[in-house]
């Protein structure tokens, strides 16, 4: 059913015949009507780019005739196109409804209320597809080989998903042959990327439950809060995510710790003219290594139908693997669509990204240049890491797989890139 605004759109069209371009977008509305088999993403992508260029040239009328043709496809429990299609509709017509200064009202249900989830729920959230844990594997694979004869380790923290990463590494460390684990030291910033789903429980809180998992693994654990300006319950701003490195005195590095700075969904969210100051500052801390993972999309272009054409062809991955993945009324899965609509009202609803907190991804292959340029040299994942990520993802969906591009691992869905794993070190440090 459509929303009220919707209705008087629909009327309003129908009775004028709208502007400039309507009999085209009036052909594809009777097209969808009455041939679902015409529902496919190339008819859907290009009416997508038809409404981005008429909010790009100020042209209301024809942005809410194709609103209109999209509302006709869009739908919350149809397809991958379908459903991505409703996010994407949601963030226009709310861009829409700013350029026109009027009150926002988006078609469809609303998403799912964020709320605190718990331990045990974040992790059921994770596990559900590969995306998150295809980079804890990568880079941990990464992080034992490099610290393979440390005494201690320290690990900077700056992930998205509260350390759910760090028990499979505590495992693997105590396992470690000859001379036992090294003592683990683990930093986090208390201020993050607002990132759903949140966690319910504080960081303090997280690295008792931590250091009591390490105990019981023989691995002697110290979990660290780096302050900062921004408290953990607000919206960091950029220069919060950019500058937690800044300050080594923040950090309390050690002599004889083997330093490791973990980047796992952090740098998208740092505005892109901070990035090269925020590894030049990580590169400044004299790491032993660097783990990057982060989508493997370029999402920052300035131009609206760029970032919009580049949201439904790279977030139809997720959509199209939780198909398969969990049935439609799974809350899990309702989680993870709504922090997919969540990034595609970031990328469409906002063109100035100067002041931080979008998520404006680049591709793996960018971000590798961006490290070349800062002084950091890439790091080949061996076949060992390989071959633990194949096993993780043989516990999925046979569209899942893995890829090497140049020194990054990079995950696939059906053969399109979806996350990539790169690891670094300073030059100077080769």
């Amino acid at each position: 059913m459509l929303s009220r605004p919707y209705e008087e759109m629909e009327q309003e069209v129908r009775t004028t015949g709208g502007g400039s371009g309507a009999g085209g977008l009036r052909a594809a509305h009777s097209s969808v009507c009455f041939s679902g088999a015409l529902i496919d993403g190339p008819r859907i992508q290009q009416l997508l780019l038809h409404c981005a260029a008429a909010l790009e040239s100020n042209d209301v009328t024809l942005a809410q005739q194709a609103m209109w043709v999209l509302n006709n496809i869009a739908s919350s429990q149809g397809d991958p196109n379908q459903r991505l299609t409703s996010w994407l509709l949601r963030a226009l017509v709310a861009r829409a409804c700013r350029l026109c200064g009027a009150p926002s009202a988006t078609p469809g249900a609303p998403p799912p209320e964020q709320r605190a989830v718990s331990v045990t729920e974040l992790a059921e959230y994770v596990d559900l597809t590969p995306w998150h844990r295809f980079g804890f594997t990568a880079s941990n694979a990464a992080i034992l080989r490099a610290v393979s004869g440390a005494s201690a380790v320290h690990v900077v923290d700056l992930g998205v998903t509260r350390c759910m990463q760090w028990p499979t590494l505590i495992d693997a460390l105590s396992k470690r042959p000859g001379g036992g684990p090294p003592a683990l030291r683990i930093s986090v910033p208390s201020a993050r990327p607002a990132v759903p789903p949140l966690l319910g429980v504080s960081d303090e809180e997280l690295g008792a439950r931590l250091a009591n998992f390490a105990k019981s693994k023989g691995v002697q654990l110290e979990f660290n809060v780096i302050g900062t300006s921004t408290s953990t319950t607000s919206s960091p701003k950029e220069q919060d995510l950019a500058s937690v490195l800044s300050d080594p005195a923040a950090l309390a590095l050690r002599d004889g710790e083997a330093l490791v700075v973990n980047c796992q969904g952090w740098i998208r969210h740092v505005a892109p003219a901070s990035r090269d100051a925020f590894l030049g500052a990580a590169r400044a801390l004299g790491p032993c290594l660097v783990t990057v993972t982060d989508e493997d999309a370029d999402l920052d272009s300035p131009s609206l139908a760029s970032r919009i054409e580049g949201c439904f062809n790279f977030h139809w991955i997720l959509f199209d693997a939780l198909d398969t993945s969990a049935p439609r009324d799974s809350p899990r899965r309702a989680e993870h669509e709504a922090a997919v609509g969540r990034k595609i009202e970031a990328v469409v609803g906002e063109d100035d990204v100067a002041g931080g907190g979008a998520e404006r991804p680049e591709s793996g292959a960018r971000l590798a240049e961006r490290m070349r340029r800062n002084g950091f040299a890439g790091v080949a994942f061996g076949e060992e890491a390989a071959g633990e990520v194949r096993r993780l993802l043989s516990e999925h969906a046979t569209g899942w797989g893995v890829k090497r591009e140049e020194d990054m691992l990079v995950l696939t869905w059906k053969g399109h890139g979806a996350v990539y794993t790169s690891a670094w070190t300073p030059t100077n440090q080769l």
